[in-house]
């Protein structure tokens, strides 16, 4: 079957040789997985779902018990006090904007305390201008880098905050950085020195790619909000569109009301026959996201293999499910990215190319044959053309078909004499 996939001999038996040394780390995601399907399970029973609350809402979507029950099972799930979970929600970047625009006025202060936010995020602050930043609504940004070591710089956090510090925003997830993703726990450690400087500064955590991996969230350890996106992990392949926030009362409040209108807040919203799949994606999410996860340590165990640069490497703790690959060359990148379009259920048949991608200061490629469009919950991969020429690669719906993609993206560079296997 592999040869009628064009997997040659020689990267058959190099993967197959590879994957046998990740048996023990394997059965460590399985039993996080088992922990997490209990953990949403429960929050299902708890909150007694029905198939009465699949019925779709059309109009202004007045009392929609589905959307207000499925934010409750969130709400439970992330252990945060509401939570509000939509499919008028584009995207996370939409997600994360919603939930810094509803909570900061003018004259406030906005501090970014693990370095450069994702690409996106630069136009929705300001740091590249753009008609409705917040920079345009009078809300200051600064940023602190973290350590060398990609851990927080505490003293500069301190150094950072001033009166008008409203908000402290932490990325959990690399983006188009080589740095560590931070663990929910490291995150918590931040959450405390925060607070103790002053407690009331809201803390919010860009959790995208980082749902499901750990036992534990963000939300467990204190963050005032959790945001993220439906079409990745927590969506579980099957969530047609939508993101989330989840946190505390007011938080979430003051998002609804900028998502709807003042006055209006939660109350409105019609579902329009999408919530069944939001349940249904939210209880697959758990074992989804550790196919996601075996095939992002599948990647680093190969490619680090072969010489190159791997962050995280293939046994390092995991706190999401992007793995990146530093090839240092252009053709690399795209050789890689062509593998795995190769691979995808959807448009296997084209070849994907580097463009001008709106929101990015470079240009970049994507390959992706998704059910979902833009679900990096599902096999994808993505690189900016630009030194390091570093991959990211995410998702899987499944194990095997996340192997398979690996799989394909390494044949794909050996037929381009891009590596050589023994």
């Amino acid at each position: 079957m592999y040869k009628e996939f064009g997997i040659d001999d020689k990267v058959l038996n190099f993967c197959n040789e590879v994957e046998k040394d990740l048996k023990e780390r394997f059965e460590e995601f399985d039993k996080i997985a088992e922990i997490n399907q209990l953990k949403v399970l429960k929050a299902f029973q708890d909150n007694k779902v029905s198939d009465v609350h699949f019925n779709p809402s059309t109009g202004y979507g007045y009392n929609d018990l589905g959307r207000e029950t499925l934010e409750k099972v969130y709400a439970s799930v992330f252990h945060t006090e509401d939570a509000l979970v939509r499919p008028q929600i584009v995207c996370g970047t939409h997600a994360l904007a919603l939930a810094l625009s509803s909570n900061l006025r003018p004259g406030d202060e906005l501090i970014s305390v693990s370095g450069k936010p994702y690409d996106t995020l630069e136009q929705v602050i300001g740091i590249v201008p753009a008609k409705g930043s917040l920079a345009e609504y009078g809300v200051t940004y600064k940023q602190v880098e973290l350590n060398e070591d990609g851990t927080f710089d505490l003293d500069a956090i301190k150094a950072a905050v001033t009166p008008a510090t409203k908000m402290c925003a932490i990325q959990r997830s690399k983006g188009y950085l080589t740095r560590p993703t931070l663990s929910p726990e490291e995150i918590g450690r931040a959450i405390k020195f925060i607070k103790e400087i002053r407690s009331d500064i809201i803390v919010m955590v860009d959790n995208c790619y980082g749902e499901f991996v750990c036992e534990k969230e963000p939300s467990d350890f204190g963050a005032d909000m959790v945001v993220g996106s439906l079409i990745k992990n927590p969506g579980g392949g099957l969530a047609p569109i939508g993101g989330y926030i989840c946190g505390t009362k007011d938080c979430v409040e003051n998002a609804a009301f900028r998502l709807t209108t003042p006055g209006l807040g939660k109350e409105v919203g019609a579902s329009l026959g999408v919530t069944q799949s939001l349940f249904q994606g939210f209880f697959m999410a758990p074992t989804v996201t550790a196919s996601a996860v075996k095939g992002a340590v599948f990647a680093a165990a190969i490619y680090e293999k072969l010489g190159f640069k791997v962050v995280p490497d293939s046994k390092e703790p995991r706190y999401d499910i992007i793995q990146s690959v530093e090839f240092g060359e252009k053709q690399h990148i795209i050789e890689f990215c062509k593998g795995i379009q190769a691979a995808s259920p959807i448009d296997s048949f084209v070849v994907p190319e580097p463009w001008a991608m709106p929101g990015y200061d470079s240009d970049v490629i994507m390959a992706a044959g998704a059910f979902i469009q833009g679900a990096s919950i599902e096999l994808s991969a993505d690189a900016p053309i630009k030194p390091p020429y570093a991959v990211y690669f995410q998702g899987g719906l499944t194990w095997f078909h996340a192997k398979i993609g690996i799989m394909k993206s390494l044949q794909s560079m050996y037929e381009a004499g891009l590596v050589k296997l023994n």
